[in-house]
C-alpha cells in the first residue's frame, strides 16, 4: 500500500491528490497538518528516499528564509529543524515500504510500482 504525505494547503500536493484519484491509485492519504512528523519517521523517511535531510526542505517557505537561509547545518540539525517546522518538509511524498519518491513531478509516483 503506498502512503502519500499530503499538505491539503499546498497547491502541488493537492494537485498530487487530484492525480492520484483520477488514475485510481490505490494510496492512504496522511495529512501532514494532523499527523506532524517526528525524529524517527523523518529518519526513516530519508534511508527510504535515499537523500541528505537538507534536500527534504522546502526553502521557498517564509520560516527557512526568516531562521535558515545561508546557515550551515548538520544533518540532525536539518532533521530538528523539520520536526519543529513541519511546514518546511517537501510534498507530496510518496512511501511503499522501503521505498520512496518526492512526488514533484507527480508522475513520480509510478517509479513506485515498478
Amino acid at each position: 500500500m503506498i502512503e502519500m504525505l499530503h499538505h491539503p494547503y499546498c497547491t502541488k500536493s493537492c494537485a498530487a491528490l487530484d492525480f492520484v484519484k483520477a488514475n485510481e491509485l490505490n494510496v492512504t492519504v496522511i495529512d501532514l497538518t494532523v499527523r506532524k512528523p517526528d525524529r524517527p519517521f523523518l529518519i526513516d523517511l530519508l534511508k527510504k528516499l535515499g537523500i541528505p535531510a537538507f534536500e527534504l526542505v522546502r526553502t521557498s517557505e517564509p520560516v527557512y528564509r526568516k531562521k535558515f537561509e545561508g546557515k550551515t547545518l548538520s544533518e540532525d540539525e536539518w532533521i530538528d529543524a523539520i520536526v519543529a517546522h513541519p511546514i518546511l518538509l517537501q510534498r507530496p511524498v510518496f512511501i511503499d515500504g522501503d521505498k520512496a519518491v518526492i512526488g514533484r513531478p507527480v508522475e513520480k509516483v509510478y517509479d513506485l510500482l515498478k
